[in-house]
C-alpha cells in the first residue's frame, strides 16, 4: 500500500483489505468513491426537511424508516456549481460509526473494485486546503477517481472524529 495515501478502514476498523469495493459517483464531470461496505443504500432523491442555522451543504434531514438522518449536498461541500435536480440524482446513505447520512450526487455510476496498490495520494496543496477526507486517487477507465473518507468528510457536521 502506498504510504502517502490515507489508510482505509472497513467499518469494523480492521485494515483495507488488498482489493476494496467502491462505490463510484459523480458530482459534474468528477468522479468519486466511498467504499461499499459504507454504503447502507441508495435513494431516488426526495427534498430534505431543512433545519435552521446549519452551514449550507446541510440540505436538511430525511426520514429513513423512523430515523432522522442528515443529508449533505456534495456540490456544494465541494465548492461545485449548482446543478438542477433531475431523475439521476439520488441520496446514496451511508452509515458512519453507526450513525446514518445522506449525501446527495448527481449520479451513481457503478460498483469498482479498487486494490491498495492503485490508489495514489492527493497532491500536496496549501497547509490551507483541507485534503485530508481523500483517502487517493484511482485511474479507472481513463478517469481519475477521488476516493472518499466519508467519516472523515461529515466528522465536523455530525460531531464525531474518525
Amino acid at each position: 500500500m502506498n504510504p502517502h495515501v490515507n489508510p482505509q478502514r472497513s467499518p469494523s476498523g480492521g485494515p483495507q483489505s488488498p482489493s476494496q469495493q467502491y462505490m463510484t459517483f459523480r458530482l459534474g464531470e468528477q468522479l468519486y468513491g466511498v467504499n461499499i461496505l459504507e454504503v447502507q443504500e441508495i435513494r431516488r432523491y426526495a427534498a430534505p426537511t431543512p433545519l435552521p442555522d446549519v452551514p449550507l451543504h446541510v440540505k436538511g434531514v430525511i426520514n429513513l424508516r423512523g430515523a432522522v438522518v442528515p443529508v449533505f449536498d456534495m456540490r456544494v461541500r465541494f465548492n461545485l456549481p449548482s446543478a438542477a435536480i433531475d431523475r439521476l440524482t439520488v441520496i446514496i446513505v451511508v452509515v458512519i460509526k453507526h450513525r446514518s447520512v445522506g449525501l446527495v450526487v448527481d449520479e451513481v455510476t457503478r460498483v469498482a473494485r479498487l486494490s491498495a496498490e492503485s490508489l495514489r495520494p492527493a497532491p500536496t496543496l496549501s497547509r490551507h486546503v483541507d485534503t485530508s477526507f481523500i483517502v487517493g486517487l484511482a485511474a479507472q477507465e481513463e478517469e481519475l477517481v477521488t476516493i472518499l473518507d466519508v467519516a472523515r468528510l461529515v466528522a465536523d457536521d455530525i460531531g464525531e472524529l474518525p
